[in-house]
């Protein structure tokens, strides 16, 4: 299967309503983590390119902090969140009370880092069971890893089975926000979504959304 020939823009309105469900739940979960009000967007979903996706994250040689894991069961792949190093930081200091943390000075504290890998559970467990729940398919996260390092080297890892089918990729954009904070100081973050070669057509075929 070419995804680059078979995705249309009502597939992406399919993954953005199911990125909004998932982020509602996310929402919820961090609420409760952060005693805080907290809301979650996803303001767009598209497909870019190798090229676009390395822009998206200021380039293949911009150290980011970036969530990793693999996806699992009925359809699998990888799925990354990545954040610029200034907004996780803004975030953990925020979780664990604690301005002086920073992912660009290591070694950095287990509590702050702990704090980073439970997000990433929350975010990709939500968007997942999300996922899960519209398709009828088994899909589930493992344990997401957390790298500090250049973009390019975080997400090679996905991008080499990927790349015998397709030069694309699906990104769902997310804005974290506190309901003190104005929209300028949302936590953006992107998440990439590559699928394995066979379960794009399994996930669309579930949902009853033709790839022909």
């Amino acid at each position: 299967m070419n995804f680059n020939e078979k995705i249309t823009l009502l597939h992406l309105d399919v993954l953005k309503e199911i990125g909004n469900i998932g982020a509602a739940h996310a929402a919820t979960a961090l609420s409760d983590l952060l005693q805080k009000k907290i809301d979650m967007r996803v303001p767009d979903v598209k497909m870019v390119s190798f090229n676009e996706m390395m822009e998206l994250a200021g380039g293949s040689e911009n150290v980011v902090v970036g969530i990793f894991l693999r996806i699992e069961g009925d359809a699998e792949g990888s799925m990354f969140f990545v954040l610029p190093v200034e907004q996780a930081n803004r975030f953990i200091r925020r979780l664990i009370r604690d301005e002086s943390f920073d992912f660009s000075k290591p070694p950095c504290s287990e509590l702050g880092l702990s704090a980073m890998q439970e997000m990433g559970n929350i975010l990709s467990g939500s968007y997942l069971s999300a996922l899960s729940d519209f398709t009828g398919l088994k899909i589930y996260p493992t344990v997401p890893g957390l790298s500090i390092d250049m973009f390019g080297a975080i997400i090679s890892i996905g991008l080499i089975e990927l790349s015998q089918v397709s030069d694309t990729v699906i990104v769902i954009n997310t804005s974290i926000y506190e309901e003190v904070i104005s929209d300028d100081e949302a936590v953006k973050g992107h998440f990439f979504l590559l699928p394995d070669p066979d379960s794009f057509e399994s996930i669309f075929k579930a949902l009853g959304v033709p790839t022909t």
